[in-house]
């Protein structure tokens, strides 16, 4: 297929931005990537969203816009992250169709799933249950996607689809304390407490639930893979191994290891947890990818803190 022209909606991010080093690793004669960022529009805004169909012309999309959070700016913010995230998708998704868009590939998380569930989580269970009361908004605008997906394929034959990564983590993250995912929070207070010799880093909580973590590397090359290879409406998780679940607090201590942090990490057992674990299989994608290989998670966060090293002064702090 000649000239496939893709965008990607929130294309400043984290997984964005990892994307975009993915593509220009490898860049391919017959095709155009368009990274879009909010200064380009407000998706949430019609109007403007259709302007920036119109503009470009887009025969593929990656939808990563969304307005994200990490546990304590969910629960204060709940109805935000549902109304803000609804209107998004649905602008994406309808203009989308009315522009004859081939394929749209959109990115869910782990925490749609239902707080009480049995686990390993997989793709058959994303509706039997509310999600964690922490992030409610959130999840189920997330949700939806999926139910539009089926919409749109059902009632116009689209191929939209949508993937579920585990936690995210990489160069170009949110290490804004109050909004920041757990582990970019944690590594901005360990680098800051290392840099000017405090004796003690503070981790919320206990240390103790459980967590799968992917690179934003691997995500963007099983991203682009999902983009041209998997033909299915019904999302697929795209996760690390089983196995490769990990505490908090073993994140904190790799982290201040990594960052050569000397100092005491104190776990302040007043704050909330969130949920306890999230265990997602991966067993389609390994079915039909059984061969990927995904970085260790210490050399991830090396790669991780080196990047963050040299740009935290510019960086989403």
């Amino acid at each position: 297929m000649a000239n496939k022209r893709v965008m990607v909606t929130g294309g400043s991010g984290l997984v964005g931005q990892a994307i975009k080093a993915v593509v220009e690793a490898d860049p391919k004669s017959d095709e155009t990537w368009i990274f879009l960022s909010s200064k380009d529009g407000d998706l949430s805004d019609m109007q403007q969203t259709e302007a920036l169909f119109e503009k470009y012309q887009p025969t593929h999309v990656i939808h990563l816009a969304a307005m994200v959070g990490g546990l304590f700016h969910n629960m204060a913010h709940n109805l935000d992250f549902l109304r803000v995230n609804l209107h998004i998708n649905d602008n994406v998704l309808h203009s989308s169709y009315k522009y004859k868009v081939q394929k749209v590939v959109s990115c869910l998380s782990t925490c749609i799933f239902p707080d009480k569930t049995a686990y390993p989580i997989d793709e058959t269970m994303v509706h039997n249950g509310p999600p964690h009361p922490s992030n409610f908004g959130y999840s189920h605008a997330k949700r939806l996607i999926d139910v539009q997906n089926h919409a749109y394929h059902q009632q116009h034959g689209c191929m939209f689809t949508s993937v579920v990564p585990c936690n995210v983590f990489g160069p170009h993250d949110n290490f804004r304390q109050g909004e920041a995912h757990v582990l970019p929070a944690l590594l901005a207070r360990i680098h800051k407490a290392a840099m000017e010799g405090q004796p003690s880093v503070t981790v919320l909580g206990t240390g103790r639930p459980l967590r799968q973590f992917i690179y934003s590397l691997d995500l963007a090359k099983l991203m682009i893979w999902t983009l041209w290879n998997y033909e299915s409406v019904e999302p697929i998780i795209l996760s690390v191994d089983e196995k490769d679940e990990v505490s908090i607090g073993e994140v904190a201590h790799q982290l201040a290891k990594v960052c050569g942090y000397q100092g005491r990490l104190e776990f302040d057992t007043s704050q909330a947890d969130g949920q306890f674990k999230k265990t997602a299989s991966n067993a389609k994608l390994r079915s039909l990818l059984p061969e990927f290989e995904f970085t260790p998670l210490e050399q991830a966060l090396k790669e991780t803190v080196h990047w963050y090293t040299h740009n935290w002064m510019s960086s989403r702090r």
